[in-house]
């Protein structure tokens, strides 16, 4: 099933990237989505600093499906927002060939729980993120 809404970024292959092997180590893979997860809120909830993320990583997964190589400059980051509770929120991550977005590299998904760092403890989920989220939402 797919969203609404997807939200797509390019992602640059950067040389450092790269393992021994000469494909992308597959820590970075990791680093790839959370980089869909900082323009997603930068565009959609204004955010500008690391303290203004109101939320934290409970649990990242991802499936390596093919090597991504030097040669492809660049890999698309697609993402978009599984299940919503009360006070969690799925982002489910595909990243796939700019030139063929029927390859996929990797998929993968993580759980981010809203957060309250002054009392140290998770919240619910305000309006205004569920409304700001829903059109990325696969429900």
């Amino acid at each position: 099933m797919e969203p609404h809404n997807v939200f797509t970024i390019p992602v640059e292959i950067r040389f450092k990237d790269l393992d021994a092997l000469g494909h992308v180590n597959h820590a970075v893979f990791i680093t790839y989505f959370e980089e869909g997860r900082k323009a997603f809120f930068r565009k959609y909830f204004k955010v500008g600093q690391s303290s203004e993320f109101n939320f934290i990583m409970a649990h990242v997964r991802c499936d390596y499906l093919k090597p991504i190589q030097f040669v492809h400059n660049c890999v698309n980051l697609q993402m978009w927002v599984g299940k919503m509770g009360n006070k969690s929120f799925d982002l489910e991550y595909r990243l796939t060939d700019p030139a063929d977005p029927s390859v996929i590299f990797a998929k993968g998904a993580s759980v981010q729980v809203c957060f309250d760092y002054q009392s140290n403890q998770s919240v619910p989920m305000s309006e205004k993120m569920r409304v700001t989220l829903a059109p990325y939402s696969l429900r």
